[in-house]
């Protein structure tokens, strides 16, 4: 996973002339679950393919946005500090990069990826 390869990529769409941001996600392995209290040695994920597809399609639609690209860490265990997920949006306007990345990463966060967290 290369955040830096992923913009590069996206920068090759044939139609990135037109693109006036691109926005960038990051998601690392934090030291404690979503509660702010369980500490977390680790966590491993599982991602469905075939609906991340969709998901990025889906997106590749929205209004203004040129292109979509997310990679996720998979099948090995993460430890904190860890990159688990990057997502790149590239489109016209901040407002619809804005409202693509932020519905992206919820969709993606809530139907592609499950979590196995290990408790420290």
């Amino acid at each position: 996973m290369d955040l830096a390869e992923m913009v590069k990529k996206v920068k090759c769409h044939p139609e990135f002339a037109k693109a006036g941001m691109v926005l960038c996600h990051n998601g690392v392995v934090r030291e404690t679950a979503a509660d702010g209290k369980t500490r977390v040695a680790g966590l491993t994920t599982t991602v469905d393919h075939t609906k991340l597809a969709r998901v990025i399609e889906k997106h590749r639609r929205m209004p203004g946005i040129i292109e979509v690209a997310v990679e996720i860490a998979e099948g090995r265990r993460l430890a904190v500090g860890d990159d688990i997920m990057l997502m790149v949006v590239a489109g016209d306007v901040r407002g619809n990069v804005f409202d693509a990345m932020r519905s992206l990463l919820d969709e993606v966060k809530s139907t592609v990826v499950t979590k196995a967290e290990e408790k420290a």
